[in-house]
């Protein structure tokens, strides 16, 4: 059997798990595990040891996501116990209640995007909100991942554009070292597009084509400005990363704006039965949203300065040494990731939250439910991507015996299509980002490959970066598939097992928006004409 196909096995027998097999994502990646160890072993003559040390490797690389995952859902257990998330429900059934469609982009993607940007995971935060606003659990499932991705690539932590700025720049050499609004101007075109067609998505999940026809303006709205705001933040260092809580914040107020040119109420309380406002009054709605404001207090106190910014990211990184096949520190970087304000947030806010001993009790056991599997889920697919990434690797002579997985999938597309790489560039984002759940582990994995096979191509520096920004939303593309993502957003509401219905309906956006994404890279260079 050639390589290329060896590659593409381990994928396929995971999308028969999860799609025709139903398969839970956790146990999905087990198998997926076994199987790309075995290939790995037997078909790109990769020693044990090299699979073992990829494996624990991925597992250490994970925590950017898995941890995210576990502090995510205990801040929302707690959330759940204290009352909190049944007052941010309340206020949120008074908003845009007459227009669904706003409210969705209000919501899914203007607060998602906030959140999201902040470290927070909407595929945590949304369901149990979702669900309480009447939406099916099918459809608070897929909302929050197939929003996901709409501004991840500016998250303040974990940021992939901040990620791709790094290998870029390694890879590029010095003296030819590009700013990050340098990328920034690339990356942010492909936002209105992408955004939109994201709200286009929402629109068909709850409503089909009726949800489209009664939504579309808000939709076009929405990425409209997320494409003004974003136009703007690019254009300076120190705001780029800040793309998305400032999109974010935009969208929201420009719903709002919407409402009332259009006659509606913004907040709307007569639908609200008489326990929702006896809560309303009882429960300030500040007090119920300080775990969240805390959270973009810190992250923006953090990350704002640029000193401040490089001493997290670039001094403390905080490596994990002695692990890896080829003897490279694994950076953690624990003081500048979400996780790790995540807690710190949820902790502090526990004096204003008020719990009780026997809510933390009843939160922490909610938490040892939910969270475990998805957590697990998040790191067997970051092993997955590890192994391919060292696959044919050995460990004696220092080099790769033979091309690893990530290799022959790049360099066959670039065989196969030459000149019309961009076309399928962010269908290698998708698989990787399928693969971790994570747009910066897409980047991570492919990033090198895919500029080494554009310089090949002689692009230009420019269209080396068109190249790459298709790559990475192909990989922020990938959250409504992500096996880990939906895991997530199935546990939030105890509904694991759900996750398989949501992504056979998810595989056909997955699949169009990427299609698309891959039409807009082709075009992007074609009016610069590149080759």
């Amino acid at each position: 059997m050639s390589p290329l196909l060896l590659t593409l096995l381990p994928i396929i027998v995971i999308l028969l798990l999860l799609l025709v097999f139903r398969c839970a994502a956790d146990v999905s990646g087990v198998i997926g595990w076994l199987v790309i160890a075995a290939i790995a072993c037997f078909g790109f003559q990769t020693s044990p040891e090299v699979i073992l040390r990829s494996t624990a490797a991925g597992l250490i690389r994970s925590l950017s996501v898995s941890l995210i995952v576990a502090t995510s859902l205990l801040q929302m257990a707690v959330m759940e116990k204290t009352g909190a998330l049944a007052r941010i429900t309340v206020f949120l059934k008074t908003i845009a209640s007459e227009n669904r469609a706003v409210q969705i982009m209000m919501i899914n993607i203007g607060f998602g995007t906030l959140m999201v940007a902040v470290g927070a995971t909407p595929v945590s935060i949304l369901p149990p909100i979702l669900v309480a606003m009447g939406y099916s659990t099918t459809v608070a499932i897929a909302l929050p991942a197939i929003g996901y991705d709409s501004l991840c690539t500016y998250a303040l932590l974990g940021a992939p554009i901040v990620v791709f700025v790094d290998i870029a720049n390694s890879f590029l050499g010095k003296g030819h070292e590009i700013a990050l609004h340098q990328a920034g101007m690339v990356f942010f075109q492909f936002l209105p597009v992408v955004s939109t067609l994201i709200g286009f998505s929402m629109l068909w999940i709850v409503g089909r084509w009726e949800g489209i026809r009664t939504g579309w303006l808000p939709c076009l709205i929405t990425g409209g400005v997320i494409g003004l705001v974003a136009s703007v933040t690019n254009r300076y260092d120190n705001l780029v990363v800040l793309t998305g809580v400032l999109c974010g914040i935009g969208v929201i107020v420009a719903m709002g704006l919407y409402l009332i040119v259009t006659g509606r109420p913004v907040i709307d309380q007569r639908h609200l039965i008489p326990e929702e406002r006896a809560l309303a009054r009882s429960f300030p709605l500040w007090r119920a949203l300080m775990p969240w404001t805390l959270l973009v207090v810190l992250i923006l106190l953090l990350n704002m300065p640029q000193d401040s910014f490089n001493w997290l990211y670039r001094t403390m990184k905080m490596p994990v040494t002695g692990i890896t096949a080829d003897g490279k520190p694994l950076d953690t970087r624990l003081l500048w990731q979400a996780y790790t304000w995540i807690l710190v947030s949820t902790l502090l806010a526990l004096p204003f939250l008020r719990p009780t001993a026997g809510q933390l009790r009843e939160a922490l056991g909610v938490w040892l439910k939910r969270a475990p599997r998805p957590v697990f889920a998040a790191a067997i697919f970051f092993a997955i991507g590890e192994i391919m990434n060292m696959s044919g690797y050995d460990m004696g002579t220092r080099t790769f015996a033979v091309p690893s997985m990530v290799r022959v999938l790049a360099d066959n597309s670039a065989q196969l299509f030459q000149g019309a790489y961009g076309q399928v560039v962010a269908f290698i984002g998708l698989f990787g980002g399928f693969l971790t759940g994570s747009e910066a582990s897409t980047i991570a994995m492919f990033a090198k490959y895919t500029m080494t096979t554009a310089r090949s191509l002689n692009l230009s520096l420019e269209g080396l970066l068109i190249v790459t920004a298709g790559l990475a939303f192909g990989g922020g593309l990938a959250s409504v598939v992500s096996p880990a993502k939906l895991q997530n957003a199935a546990a939030a509401i105890d509904r694991i097992g759900e996750e398989g219905t949501v992504i056979r309906i998810a595989f056909i956006f997955a699949i169009v928006l990427t299609l698309i994404t891959s039409a807009f890279v082709v075009l992007l260079l074609a009016l610069r004409h590149f080759p």
